[in-house]
């Protein structure tokens, strides 16, 4: 595989939609009120937005930033509370997982950046296994926002 080729598919895969739902339909049109709520002893929706995000973010930001902090686990990766303080905060939330999902892919696509290098900073880690982590995350938490909704009765079958 080409270098351009697996830049493109890694661009890809971050927003991935070809074998399953992406983030952008899980999290489309959910109730307000329902926002908060969790089912069967599952994360509420703002649970695992805020998740998706703050996730992203760290991985992003361990990607770029020489001074990155390790985060504590799993203190700083959940929300302290079920549902988000406000409508504004939802929205905030979504919108910097794009960002930052945007970001990623810039990332990917650069030929500045050679894929299989380590980041200096790391253990070991590579950017093409941070990028691939990123998408993987994702799918994982963006398939139990959809089980959270269907439980909810607030998900729409296509």
């Amino acid at each position: 595989m080409t270098d351009t080729a697996t830049r493109d598919l890694l661009v890809k895969l971050l927003g991935w939609e070809d074998a399953h739902v992406g983030f952008d339909d899980a999290v489309a049109h959910i109730p307000e009120h329902m926002r908060g709520t969790q089912v069967s002893g599952l994360h509420s929706p703002w649970e695992l937005v805020e998740h998706l995000r703050i996730t992203q973010h760290d991985i992003l930001d361990f990607c770029l930033n020489t001074d990155y902090e390790e985060k504590d686990w799993p203190r700083d990766y959940w929300p302290a509370t079920p549902a988000p303080s406000s409508s504004s905060a939802w929205n905030e939330s979504i919108a910097q997982f794009r960002r930052d999902r945007e970001a990623l892919q810039k990332l990917a696509a650069s030929p500045d950046v050679n894929l299989e290098d380590r980041i200096p900073h790391g253990e070991g880690q590579t950017y093409m296994r941070e990028l691939v982590l990123a998408s993987d995350h994702a799918a994982y938490h963006v398939g139990q926002l959809v089980i959270v909704r269907q439980l909810l009765g607030i998900w729409k079958r296509s």
